[in-house]
């Protein structure tokens, strides 16, 4: 039997109930939480003056709600990790505006999700050509030049591409907990050369008098959430020379509404707090996403964003660690290379088909440098 769906477009995620939105996103990663994605929209690190105007879509059937997809109107492409500026600068070149375009993401946040959330039983067979339908129709009447899907699932992007939402991969990289018992045994599983060189990178941060802690759960407070800001605006202010995309606010709405998915490294030299890094985390993955330090302090970046993650999966027992995007120096961490995967349809076929040669020649690159980069593991080939 064939099923019919509607579908409406929210301008802010008050519009639904949360128990509403979470009862389809009960299976989805943190970042596709109520909490979460309230959190940027109360904190107003994501609206209309930060260049992110939410358009979230509600898939019903018979009434019922079944699907929701978080969605924006962009009017820029900073804070989404997946590059389309020459593909802006060449629809300027012609006269043609690139923005505003219509994405379908998490803010900020370059983490591989299901992006399309569905209630158990819906047939996506039967969805899909009606939504893509539904949002190139949206993107025609608002007179949007495209719709993207960033950091979506293989099998989600494989449909899409049916559709004409062509599928761009790019290489990010993970690590994979191999039912490690201890963080010795992950060592061990490593050259002896890489096991050496990561010993000395961990040494030499406590050489320097610098002391580790992981905060998470009941011990985690907001002095913590708070010193974390300041690293976070430090770093920022230096390598950007602004205070960064999320604001105080977001972060302290995240840990009233999220605290049991947060997990902080702390570090401290002289009984100071000298540098923290703040993770996500559920019961499959752990997510590093923020990061800053007070002072320069040689591998401590590695020490905080790396090693302690690594850690942390091995005694909770979680299956993998997505430490961010970009990074070739994560590879010789144990960090292997993984596909990632976005979609893209533009309204103007020329550009359209133009985009699809781009991406075809683009694809034959990324697939040599994805397993370039596996040649480089530092993972035992025999027992030594």
């Amino acid at each position: 039997m064939r099923q019919i769906f509607d579908f409406k477009f929210l301008s802010g995620i008050e519009q639904i109930d949360s128990e509403c939105w979470n009862a389809i996103a009960e299976q989805s990663d943190p970042f596709h939480q109520y909490a979460f994605i309230e959190a940027l929209e109360l904190s107003k690190s994501v609206e209309a003056k930060t260049g992110w105007h939410p358009q979230h879509l509600t898939i019903y059937n018979n009434d019922t709600l079944v699907g929701i997809l978080p969605l924006y109107t962009k009017n820029h492409s900073y804070g989404e990790y997946v590059f389309d500026f020459a593909w802006a600068n060449t629809y300027r070149e012609y006269g043609l505006n690139y923005y505003p375009k219509l994405i379908s993401a998490i803010p900020f946040t370059p983490v591989p999700g299901s992006r399309l959330m569905l209630k158990t039983g819906t047939d996506k067979s039967q969805l899909l050509p009606q939504l893509c339908k539904a949002i190139q129709t949206y993107v025609s009447q608002n007179r949007l030049s495209s719709m993207h899907w960033l950091f979506v699932p293989e099998d989600l992007s494989a449909a899409l591409n049916v559709h004409q939402h062509m599928m761009r991969r790019a290489v990010q990289f993970q690590w994979f907990n191999r039912d490690y018992q201890h963080y010795d045994e992950f060592c061990t599983a490593l050259t002896s050369r890489r096991r050496k060189s990561i010993k000395n990178e961990r040494r030499k941060v406590r050489d320097q008098g610098v002391k580790l802690e992981r905060v998470f759960a009941n011990n985690l407070t907001p002095e913590h959430i708070d010193f974390f800001y300041q690293c976070y605006q430090q770093t920022y202010l230096k390598r950007s020379g602004h205070q960064g995309y999320l604001n105080r606010d977001f972060f302290t709405r995240l840990y009233h509404s999220m605290r049991d998915n947060i997990m902080l490294v702390l570090a401290t030299r002289d009984d100071q707090l000298i540098a923290s890094a703040l993770y996500l985390y559920d019961d499959k993955q752990l997510y590093g996403r923020y990061w800053g330090a007070m002072e320069d302090i040689n591998n401590l970046h590695y020490e905080c964003c790396y090693y302690q993650g690594i850690e942390f999966c091995i005694e909770q027992n979680i299956a993998t660690f997505n430490p961010g995007t970009q990074g070739e120096h994560k590879i010789l961490r144990g960090f292997e290379p993984i596909f990632c995967y976005s979609n893209h349809w533009l309204a103007e076929p020329a550009f359209h088909d133009g985009v699809r040669r781009f991406l075809k020649q683009e694809d034959a690159g990324i697939q040599s440098y994805k397993q370039n980069a596996a040649e480089l593991l530092p993972f035992k080939a025999t027992e030594e």
